[in-house]
């Protein structure tokens, strides 16, 4: 009950905060571009926020149980992928001016191609999100005990209704709130999972001989490679990322956007990690999908009422950080490229603002189901 009130608090507190930002959007530049004024830093916080999800520590949680350190060195590919960018593809993002990629794509490449891009990116996008908002119901259901179809319903819509109220802005300030909630659960629970296995020493001593090597089994030198190369593309041309840099002032400031993901992106992911490689040595006996709960089951098992909740706010906030992005990203495309070019060429700000959340609400909706 106590974690479920948590959980409830804070999830109501960052819905609040997020819609009074209402005032913001007052065009399609500041609704969807943050009217190119966001700091670096909360664009750099915003964007490493909004990369990854509940299933961050499901997935890259069930590998570092299973493998070790290689957990690790895998999501280290996601810094190369970022200084990579920021070195070159960032400030070349900004210097473009478009608001977003569809309109890029018909600049270079036309109608046509514009179109099938608007189709595929919105059916595509609203799957994706919808599998990702599934993944954290599905965590929040099991730990609190609650049917998963009401639990996904609710949580769908505290994701949607400060997206389309807000705009960028909202989701940006969100992102933060949600950055320092995150990190306060993840340190909280490090001392208590290294109490838990004796202390540090005795960590290094119990796990396997090779749980610190840097490649393991099928995870190999050939595999982070092509792996790094996958994220020089994803972070440097995904829209949802590309938005981070377009939405600062300078082509300067972007690339300081793409570098300080960069630098997180070098620690976080072994704060993230030592918990389940703990956990190998509390519970050795998880195999196959079953270390997948490998977390959540360490977080069960070394948190106090009320701070499980804090973590699972923290895993819930994740996620909805990437799917409100993507929202954001699918309403602007609707809006500025289907709506305002197609349907309604003479709309003024006031109807076009409309569009855009109504539009929000919509996908949203489609999302949760």
């Amino acid at each position: 009950m106590i974690d479920t009130i948590v959980v409830v608090v804070f999830s109501v507190f960052i819905m609040l905060v997020g819609i009074s930002f209402s005032k913001t959007g007052r065009n399609l530049k500041s609704f969807f571009a943050g009217g190119e004024s966001v700091p670096w830093f909360i664009g750099g916080l915003s964007l490493f926020m909004s990369f990854f999800s509940a299933g961050t520590f499901v997935v890259w949680g069930a590998i570092a149980y299973q493998h070790g350190w290689v957990a690790i060195t895998i999501q280290w590919t996601m810094c190369i992928g970022a200084i990579i960018t920021g070195l070159y593809l960032a400030p070349l993002w900004k210097a473009t001016g478009n608001l977003t990629a569809a309109e890029f794509i018909k600049a270079r490449l036309g109608s046509s191609v514009q179109k099938s891009y608007i189709y595929i990116f919105t059916i595509v996008s609203l799957f994706i999100k919808g599998s990702v908002l599934y993944s954290v119901a599905i965590l929040v259901s099991a730990s609190l005990g609650y049917p998963l179809v009401p639990v996904t319903v609710i949580l769908g819509i505290l994701m949607i209704s400060y997206t389309a109220v807000g705009g960028l802005w909202a989701v940006m300030v969100t992102d933060i709130l949600q950055f320092v909630v995150l990190t306060a659960a993840i340190i909280i629970i490090l001392p208590l999972v290294f109490k838990e296995v004796g202390g540090v020493q005795a960590f290094i001593d119990k796990v396997p001989d090779d749980f610190f090597n840097l490649v393991h089994g099928e995870y190999t030198w050939g595999f982070i490679f092509a792996f790094a190369i996958y994220h020089i593309f994803y972070i440097g041309g995904n829209w949802t990322f590309v938005q981070r840099y377009t939405s600062v002032d300078t082509p300067k400031s972007a690339s300081k956007v793409a570098y300080l993901f960069a630098g997180l992106y070098i620690l976080s992911p072994v704060l993230w990690m030592l918990p389940p490689m703990a956990y190998r040595i509390i519970n050795p006996s998880l195999s196959g999908l079953d270390a997948e709960n490998a977390y959540i089951m360490v977080c069960k098992q070394v948190l106090p009422a009320g701070l499980l909740g804090l973590m699972l706010t923290g895993m819930y906030f994740s996620t909805s950080a990437s799917a409100n992005t993507a929202l954001n990203v699918v309403s602007a495309v609707f809006t500025n490229d289907i709506y305002k070019e197609s349907i309604n060429p003479g709309a003024d700000d006031k109807k076009l603002m409309f569009v855009a959340r109504a539009s929000s609400w919509f996908f949203g909706l489609l999302m949760i189901l």
